[in-house]
């Protein structure tokens, strides 16, 4: 891959995902004050010792912002690589073995896409213990019907292919075909599509945490801040705003990122058929 050709918009976009990787590697060492230091008054305005001011509680909004990153990406990041692990293995698994298989696993996930998501997720979540295990088990388990949809469209396309065929006139196995045959296919559309869920999984994190049943405090997580800080807008207070720009320009850099990944993908298979 060579980065020297990427577009301007691609090299914004991976400038700010760094960035907010480094803010999450490094949360303990970048931040000036701790997750959940009380350092002034509150909703102090930005300058002076706050760059970013203070939140409701008095609390460092700089530190809560890096402290927010590390945990947002996190969660995010590892429900999405669930979801996919999910998504994946039963979609292929369904493709390759056709019939009944397949006619079942395909009606169950039309089943639980035909619930709203974030209503499923407000219902589960409700009854369930506030634990954050349990919010990226729901968020994969959630996200992995978008994941089973397009893993079984790609997958059905590869499936017809001759090299396939061949593998199975040897004899060799369904998971030998899922993992040597099929998935190295698939994986350029499957990559992009991760970082399309990714974005999608911080927005849907940072809804669930605005609406009480997310990350719970008092650790930092963009969608609490936005919630904990929202009446603060009355007053003309900004502290709401940071980590709502957060979230909104974090997910534009991933898709920006993406969209050039989706257009290299597609001028390498156009130019080896033209060839």
């Amino acid at each position: 891959m060579n980065l020297r050709q990427a577009p301007l918009s691609a090299w914004i976009g991976m400038a700010g995902v760094a960035l907010a990787l480094i803010c999450a590697v490094f949360a303990p060492w970048i931040a000036p004050y701790g997750e959940g230091e009380i350092v002034g008054d509150i909703w102090l305005p930005m300058g002076g010792d706050y760059w970013l001011g203070t939140d409701n509680l008095g609390r460092d909004l700089l530190s809560r912002m890096i402290y927010g990153a590390r945990t947002t990406i996190l969660v995010s990041l590892t429900a999405t690589v669930l979801s996919f692990a999910i998504g994946m293995f039963l979609s292929f698994m369904a493709v390759v073995r056709g019939g009944g298989v397949d006619q079942a696993l395909s009606r169950l996930n039309d089943l639980m896409m035909a619930v709203p998501t974030l209503i499923f997720a407000l219902v589960v979540l409700a009854v369930l213990p506030q634990e954050t295990w349990i919010l990226i088990l729901v968020m994969a388990v959630l996200d992995s019907t978008r994941v089973f949809r397009i893993g079984r469209a790609v997958a059905l396309d590869v499936a017809v292919m001759d090299f396939v065929e061949a593998a199975r006139l040897r004899g060799e196995g369904k998971l030998w075909i899922v993992f040597r045959e099929i998935l190295p296919n698939t994986l350029s559309t499957l990559l992009a599509e991760f970082g399309l869920r990714f974005a999608f999984a911080i927005l849907f994190l940072s809804t669930l945490s605005f609406l009480g049943l997310g990350i719970q405090p008092p650790t930092a997580d963009w969608g609490g801040m936005v919630k904990d800080n929202k009446e603060g807008i009355i007053f003309g207070v900004s502290a709401s705003l940071i980590p709502g720009a957060a979230i909104a320009l974090l997910a534009i850099c991933i898709n920006l990122v993406v969209d050039w990944l989706m257009k290299r993908t597609s001028s390498i298979k156009g130019g080896r058929d033209d060839a």
